[in-house]
């Protein structure tokens, strides 16, 4: 069976990261000044590299030939470690085995030495869903760990973890992953993948990931099993919209323009032939939603371009910077708050377009 794109293009060394380079950085200047400390704690959201960090951070003190603070990726530390094979790094999904029982038993692991490399090293995914008990007994091992042991704890909720915990760990904050990151690493596999696709098409996919790698390039591999069924020609946008089922930003711009022009019969018409082309009234009115935040963010400021339009491809943000010209902060505001609330009141509506209509009202007859 073929290795998915997430498997296949995971990182293997430092210099394959794309984004976190400030904790890129403090990791490889711990390792070249033998700074390592016995527990780390890696937060922040899903998708945004933890625990792929954690793993070649583990390879990296590993290994048997490294030069300056990059696995070398050939000695058999690093080959069992990029096998899945080295008994010596153990991954632990805390969602999974949360109690007691299985803290006691990372503990009495903890007491022996590696049997092969020269840490032991155990990567506790999702470390905030440990129960009260498995925390504190955690806690007590972070407390003495043996000079062989190393803890990275990885956690999307960092507000769920006893404080204790966290004193005891270097800490590093993931930050988001922003569209123009995971577009470098897109084309990248494209080019790799030798699967011709423009680039509006990957924009659209970066801008749709959430800040995801993993989603990114879940999507990405689904343009690519189309792909191979027309063998030759350049996947492009359009494509993608229609094999990813995303909403068009230019159809959210329309519909916004005429909410702009204040035409109340037009917009609810607009968006009902729409409904009947094969529009899902959910995935709009959530486009909807964000396209509005990034509107009343650039107006509130210019200067925060880069927090409200980032997801957006180029052609999306020329036509969001011309509308909010033309638009009242107050107008903004109202037509965001109106349209949120609708977006909450659909997966309860007979009608799914009903909450969107109302809002429509709401706003124009103001």
């Amino acid at each position: 069976m073929p290795l998915s794109l997430y498997r296949k293009y995971r990182p293997i060394d430092f210099a394959d990261f794309i984004g976190q380079e400030h904790i890129i950085k403090t990791l490889t200047n711990a390792i070249e000044g033998n700074l390592i400390s016995h527990a780390y704690l890696f937060c922040g959201p899903r998708g945004s590299g933890k625990t792929t960090v954690a793993r070649v951070f583990a390879k990296a003190i590993n290994c048997e030939n490294r030069k300056g603070y990059e696995p070398c990726n050939k000695c058999p530390a690093c080959a069992s470690i990029n096998q899945g094979q080295a008994i010596d790094i153990i991954e632990i999904d805390a969602a999974s085995n949360r109690g007691i029982e299985e803290v006691r038993q990372l503990k009495e692991g903890a007491k022996f030495v590696p049997t092969r490399l020269k840490f032991k090293v155990f990567i506790v995914d999702e470390a905030h869903q440990l129960s009260k008990d498995a925390a504190n007994a955690l806690l007590k091992i972070l407390e003495e760990p043996p000079s062989h042991v190393i803890f990275i704890l990885a956690t999307t909720e960092i507000h769920k973890m006893i404080s204790t915990i966290i004193s005891r760990c270097q800490r590093f904050d993931f930050h988001r992953i922003t569209a123009n990151e995971i577009l470098k690493k897109l084309q990248r596999i494209s080019e790799k993948e030798k699967i011709k696709i423009d680039g509006n098409a990957l924009e659209l996919i970066s801008a749709n990931a959430e800040g995801d790698f993993r989603n990114a390039e879940s999507l990405l591999e689904q343009v690519i099993t189309y792909a191979k069924t027309v063998q030759g020609k350049t996947i492009n946008a359009e494509q993608v919209k229609d094999i990813l089922g995303l909403v068009d930003f230019n159809l959210v711009a329309d519909f916004f323009d005429i909410i702009i022009k204040k035409d109340p019969a037009l917009a609810i018409d607009f968006l009902n032939k729409n409904i009947e082309k094969g529009l899902n009234p959910f995935e709009f009115g959530n486009a909807l939603v964000n396209y509005l935040r990034s509107s009343l963010i650039l107006k509130i400021d210019t200067s925060l371009e880069t927090v409200a339009v980032e997801s957006l491809t180029k052609e999306a943000k020329e036509k969001l910077k011309n509308q909010i010209k033309i638009i009242s902060e107050r107008d903004l505001r109202r037509s965001l708050k109106a349209f949120l609330d609708a977006q909450s009141k659909m997966k309860y509506a007979l009608i799914p377009q009903l909450p969107i209509e109302l809002a429509i009202l709401e706003i124009i007859e103001e």
